[in-house]
Formats: C-alpha cells, structure tokens, sequence
C-alpha cells in the first residue's frame, strides 16, 4: 500500500497525477500490444479455414513477433466441439470466430460475457458489438445474377429472386449450415408479412416461399461451391457471399450484384468460458481490432474491415463488394437477431427439415 503520511500536499497532488496517468496508460488501445508481454504463452485461434483464416493470421503477425506468444491454430468452429471441451473444463481454444448468432444464443454458457476495459472497442461502428462478442470482420448476402441471362431486366431486390414468373431461372441459396435469418425475412415478406413483427408461426410461411422456389433450386454447400456455381453458369440467381461473389467476378463471371436490402452478415469474434489465460484472450482480441490488423485482413482476404479507421489498400474488383461505404450502408438491411435469438432452435429444426428434402 502508497504510504503517503507525512507527505506535503504539492507531494500528494504529484502523486495523485502520477496514479492517474498510470491508469491511463493501462487503458487498452486497439492494435497495440506490450514488447514481449506474452512470451512463453500460447494461444490457440480457431476459425473456418481456408483465405478467411490465412488472413486473420496475418493480420495477428505484428501480435505474435511483438508480444511473443506462440499462436496456435485450429477448426473449423463447431459449437459441439466448444460444448464438450466447456463442460469437461479442459478448454484449449482461447479465441473462436463464430458465425452470427452463436455468441447470442450461448451467451455466458459457452462464450464469456466480455469485460470491456480490457478492450478498445471505439473504432467498432454502432450496433456491432454484444455482451459475448465482437465483430471479426464484415461481409453481405448479396443477391447475384446472371447478366447475360437477364440482360436488360434484370432482378433488382429479393422480390424478383423469388419471382419464378418474371424471373425464369435456376436458383441458387445458402444451405452451408444454420439458416439465414434475412434470407427468411425478406422470403416472409414476398408473402405479405413483416420481418419486424415477426412470430414462430411465420418462420413456416418464410420456409414455404422458399421451397415454391421449386426442384430445380440449389443449395449449395461451401462458398467454394457457390463461387462455381456463378463462374460456370449453371445457377441463374444465387444468394452469395460478397467475398466468393467477387472472385467469382475475377475469374471471369458473367455475375452482377443486386445491392438493394444486401443482408448485413458479419463474423463474431468470442472468448470462451473457461480458458486457462483469459488476458491473454483479450490481448489477442484487442490487437485484432487494430486499424493496421484489419487492412491486413482486407487486403489479403477481401472482407470488409471493422475498425472505422482502416484503410486497406485493394484494387476496383475488391473495392466494389466492400459492405462500408455510405451507399452501401443504406442499402444493407440487419436481420430481427432478437427473435432468431430467441427463437434459434425450432428455426434451425425448421430450415434443416427443408435441407433434408433437397
């Protein structure tokens, strides 16, 4: 304890200064990371692989020579896999990127609810970070489609794309996984209803306007397969992720994106209940949200940064599916996360019924 008995008041202001610059100092600041702090230490990040995962490494290497950890890497993310390593207490993954809704759903079960001194989470745009989580990057649900099939009328919002009648053609939808809420959503509203006045009796009316779509619909089962889907043709219209919907535009794809009422999609980075060196965790998130760790993750997989600050270097191909421009912004739409929170399981039993079927 500061024994300050004896201390004149010029001495006791000074040192009063001096603790609160102390404490200043140890306010986070994203990207940034003590010389050496972690050496000795191992982190083990998980993610889905591939480009994606390449580049999250990549972007973590200024993290790695810096601090000193040994950064380990593992996947695909399964939340079964997380459940048993959490109800063992023998957890080994200390940072794990997730798709949309897991850090909602198992919230304080599987994913720690996140203390937010130990993160510098204002360069984040609004509405992006929950009590479990943070984004790890950006991307949309475009709707894509064939221009030399549709040439001078082509599909323009989600309405057309399950418009059979004016929009002949084969159709090609997300079936990777969980469902797509948005996907449901504006399906739902193709029918009459209202996405944010949704309620467990819609989810069937949604899933309805999707099989009508009829047999000759595809549900692809990789982003690698959608991607050949568009650059061999054989789909019409596909929902896609903006990454593959860009390369497959590099490599030659006769593909154009309908940008209106695009779904708001994003990555989730997490900390899991019962890591064994849970700063650590937060030393790795940090540095990840930091504007030069983020170019680095756009410019080597495409994806749209998180950190308001970023600015990649990309060229025109990679610059046109960014989801961050203002006019992009506009026109995106975010899915009702509270009722597919709340609702996750019987629209999960729900959307894998339907994949069952095709």
């Amino acid at each position: 304890m500061l024994k300050t008995k004896g201390l004149g008041l010029g001495a006791m202001v000074v040192l009063g200064a001096l603790a609160t610059a102390a404490f200043a100092q140890e306010k986070p600041v994203a990207g940034e990371v003590k010389e050496g702090s972690l050496k000795g230490k191992t982190l083990t990040l998980v993610s889905f692989g591939g480009i994606y995962q390449d580049g999250q490494v990549a972007a973590l290497k200024e993290f790695v020579d810096k601090s000193g950890v040994t950064l380990l890497n593992d996947g695909p993310t399964e939340i079964a896999k997380l459940q048993a390593q959490v109800e063992s207490g023998n957890v080994t993954w200390d940072v794990v990127d997730t798709a949309d809704f897991p850090p909602y759903v198992y919230c304080g079960k599987l994913f720690q609810k996140l203390d937010f001194s130990k993160l510098d989470i204002s360069h984040i745009p609004e509405g992006q970070v929950s009590d479990c989580s943070v984004p790890a990057m950006n991307y949309g649900v475009v709707l894509m489609y064939n221009t030399e099939k549709y040439k001078d009328n082509p599909p323009k919002t989600w309405a057309d794309f399950f418009d059979t009648a004016k929009f002949p053609g084969v159709r090609g939808i997300d079936g990777s996984g969980d469902f797509t809420g948005g996907l449901l959503e504006q399906a739902l509203k193709v029918g009459g209803g209202d996405p944010k006045a949704m309620t467990v009796a819609d989810i069937d009316k949604a899933i309805d306007v999707v099989r009508k779509l009829g047999p000759d619909t595809i549900y692809w089962k990789t982003g690698a397969e959608s991607q050949q889907l568009a650059e061999s043709g054989e789909a019409d219209m596909l929902m896609m992720w903006t990454g593959r919907a860009m390369t497959a535009v590099k490599n030659g794809a006769k593909y154009a994106p309908a940008w209106q009422d695009w779904l708001v999609v994003m990555d989730q980075m997490t900390i899991p209940v019962g890591v064994k060196d849970t700063d650590a965790a937060y030393a790795l998130l940090n540095a990840y949200l930091g504007k030069q760790s983020q170019e680095v993750l756009t410019q080597t997989t495409s994806y749209t940064p998180i950190n308001n600050e970023a600015q990649p270097k990309v060229d025109a191909s990679v610059a046109a599916f960014l989801t961050n421009t203002p006019e992009r912004q506009k026109q995106g739409v975010k899915q009702n996360i509270k009722f597919w929170v709340e609702n996750f399981q019987v629209a999960q039993e729900k959307w894998s019924a339907l994949m069952a079927g095709n």
